[in-house]
C-alpha cells in the first residue's frame, strides 16, 4: 500500500476486455460532485487484450486521474484484492466496468460510512438498475430488474444482499475479516459469482450492519451478448457451481449438499420435460427459460460431487 497520506475514498473498477463500456464509466467517475482531493480512482486491468490501457490514458488530465494497475492473476476477486492492497482510501467503493453513474453517486454511496464513527456499518450497497442498449428479449425480462430492497437509506435484513456492481466497504472490514474469496467469482472462461455475497455474510456474522442506498443508483449496461440463451444458460450453470463452492465451506455442508443433489436431479428432469412441451406447442421463449433453469440444476449436479470429495 502507498505511504502517501490516506484519502477518504478509493473507487475501484476491475475490468476485463470492456474498453468501450469502461470509457463511459470513467467519464461518470471523473465528473463526480465530491471533493477532488478526497478520492482516487483505480482501474484494475485483469489481463485485457483490448485497448483498456489506452482508454484509461484518455483521462490523464482529469482530477483525479484514474490510476491504471495490471493484475495478472486471472479473476475478479484477485482484482478486488489488489485494489484493497493499493487503495489509500478509508472507504473502498467497488463498481463494475460497465456502470453509468450520476454526479452525486459517490456522495450518496459513501455518506453512511463517513457518518459512522462507531463502525456499526460494515458495507453499503447501492441500487443497480439494468439497462439494455441493444434491447431486451421478452423471455429473459423477468431475470433483470432493479434490486428495490427499500425506498430509503437504511439497513437491510439478512435475506437481502447487495450486488458487487455497486458496493462499498470501510477499509477496516478487510483488516478484521480478510480479503475476498478468490474461488467464487468470475474469471476469463467462466461466469462464477458469489464473492461479494460471501463477504457480506462475513460482515453480518461479525455483528455489523449492511445498508442499502437507493440514492446511489447506477445503471448496469447489459449488451446483446448478455441476453442470449448461450450466456443465460452458462451463467446459470456457473452461478450454481459457485453457490456450491461457497456452501461447501460452511458448517453441516455435506448433508445440505447431498439433499440439494437429489432435489436437483428432479428439477433437471422436470425442467427438461417442460422445455420439450413448450417446444412442441411452439413457445420458444418459454422453452429457453425452462432450459436455463435445467442448466442451473445441472450446475449443482456437476459441482456437488466435486466439492464433497474436496475438489473445486
Amino acid at each position: 500500500m502507498s505511504s502517501a497520506a490516506p484519502l477518504q475514498v478509493t473507487v475501484a473498477i476491475p475490468t476485463y476486455n470492456r474498453a468501450a463500456f469502461l470509457r463511459q464509466t470513467l467519464a461518470g467517475l471523473v465528473a463526480q460532485q465530491f471533493p477532488r482531493d478526497h478520492f482516487e480512482i483505480l482501474v484494475l486491468d485483469n489481463n485485457s487484450t483490448d485497448h483498456t490501457r489506452a482508454v484509461v490514458a484518455e483521462f490523464a488530465s482529469a482530477h483525479p486521474a484514474p490510476r491504471y494497475l495490471l493484475e495478472t492473476r486471472q479473476g475478479l476477486d484477485y482484482a478486488r484484492n489488489r485494489a484493497i492492497a493499493e487503495a489509500r482510501g478509508a472507504i473502498i467503493v467497488f463498481g463494475d466496468d460497465d456502470i453509468l453513474v450520476q454526479p452525486d453517486w459517490l456522495a450518496q454511496m459513501t455518506g453512511p460510512l463517513l457518518a459512522d464513527p462507531a463502525q456499526r456499518i460494515g458495507a453499503v450497497g447501492g441500487e443497480v438498475i439494468p439497462v439494455f442498449p441493444d434491447g431486451l428479449p421478452p423471455w429473459v425480462a423477468e431475470w433483470h430488474a432493479p434490486l428495490a430492497f427499500r425506498p430509503d437509506l437504511g439497513p437491510l435484513p439478512p435475506h437481502h444482499s447487495p450486488m458487487g456492481a455497486n458496493l462499498a466497504f470501510p477499509r477496516w472490514v478487510f483488516t478484521q475479516l480478510g480479503l475476498f474469496h478468490t474461488a467464487l467469482d468470475r474469471a476469463a472462461g467462466n461466469y462464477f459469482s458469489g464473492g461479494d455475497s460471501e463477504m457480506i455474510r462475513r460482515v453480518r456474522a461479525a455483528g455489523h450492519e449492511v445498508w442499502f442506498a437507493p440514492g446511489a443508483a447506477v445503471q448496469h449496461q447489459m449488451p446483446a451478448s448478455r441476453t442470449t440463451f448461450r450466456y443465460a444458460s452458462r451463467h446459470a450453470f456457473d452461478s450454481a457451481r459457485s453457490r456450491v463452492i461457497d456452501r461447501a465451506g460452511q458448517p453441516a455442508a455435506a448433508a445440505y449438499l447431498a439433499s440439494r443433489f437429489l432435489g436437483n436431479v428432479l428439477k433437471t428432469l422436470g425442467f427438461a420435460l417442460l422445455a420439450l412441451l413448450h417446444t412442441v406447442v411452439f413457445r420458444p421463449g418459454a422453452a429457453k427459460k425452462a432450459l436455463v433453469r435445467a442448466w442451473r440444476s445441472c450446475g449443482y449436479l456437476y459441482q456437488i460431487p466435486r466439492s464433497l470429495v474436496g475438489k473445486i
